[in-house]
């Protein structure tokens, strides 16, 4: 059984999102271009601090399985937070970006910690 304090605050953050959303064509595209923004982002940090680490040994391996066990927590944990009764497609791609997002600024504050 829900809480309805829980249910309160989670209708209050993703109704009032996606009745902005639904009210113009140009808010649904601002929605859609910072969720690709963001995954590309994130993407691109991930990959260029997974090449700047080298060649994989006992070290750059444990940083990237926990940079692999970072990736799967947030995609975990946005299928629990994120509605899947509406724009699930979205959420869908922010659940991706974030995911990469924080997996990449692990790696960098790694990468900065261990090699400089």
């Amino acid at each position: 059984m829900k809480s309805k304090f829980i249910s309160d605050i989670h209708d209050a953050i993703f109704h009032s999102l996606r009745s902005w959303a639904e009210q113009s064509p140009g808010n649904w595209n601002i929605l859609i271009g910072s969720g690709f923004v963001l995954l590309l982002v994130g993407g691109i940090l991930t990959y260029v601090f997974h090449k700047k680490m080298g060649n994989a040994d006992e070290r750059t391996t444990q940083i990237s399985l926990k940079s692999a066990l970072i990736i799967l927590c947030v995609v975990i944990l946005c299928d629990v937070i994120f509605p899947k009764e509406y724009m699930w497609q979205i959420f869908f791609l922010f659940k991706y970006a974030l995911a990469f997002l924080a997996s990449g600024i692990y790696l960098a504050v790694r990468y900065k910690k261990d090699f400089f």
